[in-house]
């Protein structure tokens, strides 16, 4: 009975992490290029009373044993990188990736994150910028005459000048895939990096075989299922509740155990 108590608690610990990934994920259904995570569990050790496969006599063997499990354990909150849909926004700095690949961050401390969401900016001196004024790499500079930006889907970038009649090339976007892209590390701020699950990044044009192409004037929204959140977190209750009830059981258990008398 004590034991039961401790198994069913190791429930009630699965579903409150569960619930906090549901959580977090309804959190970010607005925020843009959020990918979705997912709680994996897997059962813990089991206390073996009598081993599968042990004689039972001398031309018998048991064909199944006794084996008792001790509860369940969290073994990975997953990162799911599915494709988010694509909102219209018109902004010429707004640019979505259709596909695979991540946008290169130039972060303070010198180092490169990666990101999935484009809502760009321009600093002060014309620079291309995340929403916290990191540069994007390659570095991409507009100039201050600027009256309109071209972002193409290979990821070239124009602009036509004030008084001008042609476009002219300024630099080109290049995004950046892993072989695993949940092994990333996530930082939040919608940034990511790379750690030794998820390989080193290999860098390419958009559009070229294995990157997915941009699409100016767009955003990835969050990839989150409102329906199916709201469906895992009634799931997820409904599983915490059995787990305590399991706990009181075992406790009315030990307590009529206990009121035994003589």
């Amino acid at each position: 009975m004590i034991r039961a108590m401790f198994t069913a608690a190791s429930g009630m610990a699965a579903q409150q992490l569960n619930m906090d990934v549901i959580a977090h994920n309804l959190a970010n259904t607005n925020t843009v290029g959020f990918k979705r995570s997912r709680a994996d569990f897997q059962d813990m050790l089991y206390q073996t009373l009598r081993a599968p496969g042990a004689s039972a006599s001398a031309a018998t063997q048991v064909p199944t044993g006794i084996q008792v499990g001790t509860g369940v354990r969290a073994v990975a909150v997953q990162k799911v990188f599915t494709s988010g849909s694509l909102q219209n926004t018109q902004n010429e700095l707004d640019v979505a990736i259709e596909g695979d690949g991540f946008f290169q961050v130039s972060r303070p401390d010198g180092t490169t994150a990666y990101t999935r969401a484009g809502a760009f900016k321009k600093n002060s001196t014309g620079g291309v910028v995340s929403s916290d004024g990191d540069p994007i790499l390659p570095n991409i500079t507009i100039p201050a005459n600027t009256i309109r930006l071209t972002i193409g889907s290979d990821g070239t970038v124009s602009v036509l000048a004030a008084g001008g009649t042609a476009t002219s090339q300024i630099g080109a976007l290049q995004l950046a895939r892993f072989d695993n892209p949940s092994g990333l590390e996530a930082l939040g701020s919608n940034l990511f990096l790379p750690t030794s699950s998820s390989g080193d990044p290999t860098t390419g044009s958009p559009g070229s075989p294995g990157f997915g192409a941009l699409a100016q004037g767009f955003l990835e929204s969050s990839n989150v299922n409102i329906a199916e959140e709201m469906v895992n977190m009634i799931i997820g209750q409904r599983n915490y509740e059995i787990n305590a009830k399991a706990v009181q059981t075992s406790d009315e258990m030990l307590q009529t155990a206990n009121g035994v008398k003589r």
